[in-house]
């Protein structure tokens, strides 16, 4: 019997350690506040975003829909992406994916102010992720991790096999994985063969929304198979990238969808807005502070 790897437990715990630290800032006079950019029609993306609204006001934080159309330029998404990065009262950003044909996201990620990039998008944040530094990792990825960690899977001197090669999730999930002394193969559609890069992996990661992609011939004998994948159907079901049908019984532990990297993902999205928030005021802080000293100084020194 293959285990479900849920993510609903976990899920709540960091919304309410989230929303713990909320209140303590919101007596500082601080209500942290997200700002979602959308620009699409997308059934999939909608669902997404209303997930992320949910979670936010179940913790207690703002969350601002800034949807600018399907026809949204280039240039207006742009412009908004900048007005939220110098507006003081917003504390994360997300821009959702996907945008207008023709919209140039590389300058678009750019775009989002790295204090306040919750979701990891700009270049900035995903070299400082490579780097080791601190920064905001992509939130589904980081959300593959902290289920391993909830359920108990180490990745450390295991082998990963990572379907999908996004800066989404792909690239910074194999990241966090190797940070954790996994040994990673990242396979994707130009891959020839791809049973044979996932079949003898004990944890495969799947993230490239297709559904039913993945089926018991690419996977090992009780491997940990962590189903990223979210595609909506016209009848409002949500589909996961592996077959769950035919991988139970072979895999060892499967997290479900809906229910499991989901959930993890946006209550990590209110967490980040938080930790922004809270990190933005100590740097406020510690400005004013400096601030003050330096007319301190001026004034006994006679200047």
């Amino acid at each position: 019997m293959t285990r479900s790897l849920g993510g609903a437990e976990l899920a709540t715990t960091i919304r309410d350690d989230a929303s713990g630290a909320a209140a303590a800032l919101a007596d500082l006079g601080i209500r942290p506040r997200l700002a979602v950019v959308l620009a699409t029609d997308d059934e999939s993306t909608a669902w997404y975003v209303r997930s992320i609204a949910a979670a936010a006001k179940r913790t207690g934080i703002l969350c601002d829909i800034v949807d600018l159309g399907a026809s949204a330029t280039t240039g207006q998404i742009h412009g908004t992406l900048v007005e939220l990065g110098h507006d003081p009262d917003v504390h994360g950003i997300i821009l959702q994916t996907p945008l207008p044909d023709g919209t140039d996201l590389d300058a678009l990620r750019e775009a989002i102010n790295p204090a306040k990039d919750i979701d990891g998008a700009n270049p900035v944040s995903l070299g400082r992720l490579v780097a080791r530094l601190p920064a905001f990792a992509p939130a589904t990825a980081r959300a593959v991790i902290a289920l391993l960690d909830h359920h108990g899977i180490s990745p450390h001197g295991r082998t990963a096999a990572v379907v999908g090669r996004s800066t989404v999730v792909g690239s910074p999930v194999a990241n966090l994985l190797v940070q954790r002394n996994a040994t990673v193969t990242v396979c994707h559609r130009h891959t020839t063969d791809l049973a044979a890069g996932t079949r003898d992996a004990d944890i495969l990661v799947v993230a490239v929304g297709i559904p039913g992609l993945v089926t018991a011939e690419h996977v090992a004998d009780g491997a940990v198979v962590i189903d990223v994948g979210t595609t909506a159907t016209t009848d409002g079901r949500l589909l996961g990238d592996v077959d769950a049908q035919a991988v139970d019984g072979r895999a060892g532990a499967l997290t479900p969808v809906p229910g499991g990297v989901g959930p993890v993902t946006t209550a990590l999205l209110i967490a980040h807005t938080v930790d922004a928030a809270a990190a933005q005021h100590a740097q406020h802080a510690q400005h004013a502070q400096t601030r003050s000293d330096s007319v301190l100084a001026g004034f006994r020194s006679g200047v």
